[in-house]
């Protein structure tokens, strides 16, 4: 590169070292393209990794804005100049990709393209995804690169990038590894509960259904022992709900102790974007670490709301913000779904989504309001007093 060998190992070794400071597989991604675009300067990166079914299980952009990425539309399909980075595991550098026979063409709110350099990102024998760099900024005037039959990505950004690629599979898959570990924790906490929901409160339930049906043989013949009988079911149903409330406790996320409520929201949404074919977006603003008892409320309102928006609403945006507000936090869901009437569902009794955020809220000592009309979409927000 024009800068000479230091700088341009001192440009890989910031690349590498922002990689590894992050261990979710998205942040991953994002930070590996980012550096890679920089690095080469770049005006487009992508980093795409694949399904198991033709196409791109995540598709990650840098140097397009939002607006634009959503006018292009679908993640693309493994096809054309795409499909080499997959199929056939080799670098691609070429001068015009509109040139090369693979070129299938984009959508129109694609930007225009035409230097183009792509190299695999390969696990020992897998391919785990495709690097893709286009437009080189000139070093100098801009028209000095008009008509250029030659590619403006040089053999060096080729090592260069050769090398970001190899460090870029081992963060992919300490982060994909360390996703992995976190849902068999998960999973094997939430198996442990289930067995002593079973050991604990299944035995009390049962012994509750006896007693009581001994209380109603007794009823009539020795009324007093009925009412003992009564008393000890009343004794069986206190233990049973006290460790009930014992697991549910327990059952507090993981990754809120680890990495907070931000965090934790934050890993949930994107989870839910990729997932969706809603757009959901989060917003996080000064918040600080509240009582345990709080976190888990928000998080617990806002997955309801999340789910009531994807699943129910029809919405094709889900926005989820929290922010300090003094002391405490809010928290708003806000989606342009079908929405309802608050008033006519509270007062039919429906919608246990709504009561169940309710006594989330008031429980930690919040509040809860919900905002909707039918065709207006809905907000939902929730404020905690902090501690």
């Amino acid at each position: 590169m024009s800068q000479g060998p230091r700088s341009g190992l001192y440009a890989v070794s910031t690349a590498l070292l922002a990689m590894s400071r992050h261990l979710e597989v998205r942040d991953v991604l994002k930070t590996i393209v980012a550096s890679a675009r920089e690095l080469l300067d770049a005006q487009y990166a992508a980093l795409g990794v694949p399904d198991d079914h033709g196409g791109f299980a995540q598709f990650v952009v840098d140097g397009v804005s939002d607006a634009q990425w959503k006018a292009i539309g679908p993640l693309p399909r493994q096809h054309g100049i795409l499909a080499a980075m997959l199929s056939e595991a080799r670098p691609e550098r070429l001068a015009d990709v509109r040139e090369d026979p693979r070129f299938e063409g984009w959508p129109s709110a694609h930007p225009d393209m035409s230097d183009f350099l792509g190299l695999p990102i390969r696990d020992g024998d897998e391919t785990i995804g495709a690097l893709f760099l286009a437009n080189k900024r000139p070093a100098g005037d801009d028209s000095a690169r008009s008509g250029a039959d030659t590619c403006a990505f040089t053999e060096e950004d080729e090592e260069l990038l050769t090398i970001l690629a190899q460090h870029a599979a081992i963060a992919l898959t300490n982060a994909r590894l360390y996703e992995r570990s976190r849902e068999l924790t998960i999973a094997e906490e939430r198996s442990r509960l289930a067995h002593e929901l079973h050991d604990a409160v299944s035995q009390k339930l049962f012994s509750l259904r006896l007693t009581a049906q001994a209380a109603a043989t007794l009823v009539d013949r020795d009324p007093s022992r009925a009412k003992g009988e009564l008393q000890h079911v009343a004794a069986l149903a206190a233990e049973a709900a006290d460790e009930l409330r014992a697991a549910v406790v327990e059952l507090r996320p993981a990754a809120l102790d680890e990495d907070g409520l931000v965090a934790t929201l934050r890993t949930h949404i994107q989870v839910l974007d990729r997932a969706h074919s809603a757009r959901v977006t989060f917003v996080g603003r000064g918040v600080r670490a509240l009582p345990a008892s709080q976190e888990e409320a928000m998080l617990r309102v806002a997955q309801e709301a999340l789910h009531n928006a994807l699943r129910h609403s029809g919405a094709a945006r889900v926005d989820v913000t929290v922010e300090k507000r003094g002391p405490g936090a809010v928290l708003y869901v806000v989606d342009d779904g079908s929405g309802f009437d608050p008033t006519a569902t509270r007062a039919a009794g429906r919608h246990l989504g709504l009561v169940s955020m309710r006594d989330r809220a008031s429980g930690v000592g919040g509040t809860l309001t919900v905002e909707s009309a039918p065709g207006k979409g809905t907000t939902i927000e929730m404020e905690v007093p902090g501690g």
